[in-house]
Order: C-alpha cells, then sequence, then structure tokens
C-alpha cells in the first residue's frame, strides 16, 4: 500500500494543478501600476544631422530648431507604460505620476476619471475593472502623442 500513495499523492497534485488557472479567475486580482507622464528627448548638431523640419500637428510634439551652436531637439510626450493589461474583475489602482511637463489634462472615458496631472505631483484613480476592451488614456494638451491603452481582458 505504501507503493501506490506516491501515486495517488501525484495524481492529486496534478488535479489541483489543472483547477489553478479557473481558481485565478475566480477571484479579482488587485492590480497596482505606476503610470508616468514622461518626454523623451533627442538631439543632434546641424554638423552631424540636418535639421529635420516640421513635425505633424499636436501638443505632443516638440522641435526646437538649432541654436547659436547649431544644437536642435526634439521631444515629445508618452504615458509610460503605453498599455495596460488587467482582467475583468480586478481592482485596479492607477498611480500617475508628473514627471515631464507642466500640466496634464487626463480622462479615462470609460470609467468617468477626470484629472489634472501636474509635474512632481501624484494622482491616484482607483475602479473595478468592469468593462471588457481596449479604452483609452489620453491627455488632451499633448495629442496625438500622449495616449495609453487600457486593455480589460473579459472573464474566461
Amino acid at each position: 500500500m505504501t507503493a501506490a500513495r506516491p501515486h495517488v499523492l501525484a495524481a492529486l497534485a496534478l488535479s489541483a494543478l489543472a483547477l489553478l488557472p479557473a481558481t485565478r479567475q475566480a477571484f479579482a486580482a488587485d492590480r497596482h501600476i505606476f503610470v508616468t507622464a514622461v518626454e523623451p528627448k533627442g538631439g543632434a548638431n546641424v554638423e552631424k544631422e540636418p535639421f529635420p523640419g516640421a513635425l505633424p500637428e499636436g501638443g505632443g510634439y516638440v522641435l526646437k530648431k538649432p541654436n547659436d551652436e547649431g544644437r536642435w531637439e526634439v521631444a515629445v510626450y508618452v504615458f509610460e507604460p503605453r498599455q495596460i493589461f488587467v482582467d475583468e474583475g480586478d481592482n485596479v489602482t492607477l498611480e500617475f505620476v508628473g514627471i515631464n511637463g507642466a500640466s496634464h489634462p487626463i480622462t479615462i472615458d470609460a470609467y468617468g476619471q477626470t484629472f489634472e496631472l501636474k509635474r512632481g505631483h501624484v494622482n491616484k484613480v482607483e475602479f473595478t475593472a468592469d468593462k471588457p476592451g481596449r479604452h483609452s488614456i489620453v491627455c488632451s494638451a499633448h495629442l496625438p502623442t500622449m495616449t495609453s491603452e487600457l486593455i480589460v481582458a473579459p472573464k474566461k
């Protein structure tokens, strides 16, 4: 009887593992995600790289013409991360941190959230992810580049 015991335990263990994904979906997860408002920059000297000219329309792009030494810069305002993945039913906290840019008027229409994020400040948004699909997070001052996507995966 002792020889059969390891097989019984192994079978029970495998059965329990098979149930884990279903069990995981049965309980809402608490998701805390940090979202930063940043401005990646780059630049060059006109002697090494020619000034590119105009960028597309919108407050998300910043192009500084060459200075007296010939240095020019380009920047773009973005959220990091660009995509946020959660499961339907998750309790979500998005903690927005203002790094660059004086002010960001932000909306998350799907969850009725509107607020102003300022440099050096933190805004927390909490909600239950009860709307499966793709939802936009938008800074209206820095379109078209400062958008993020909240993806809520439906329950299985």
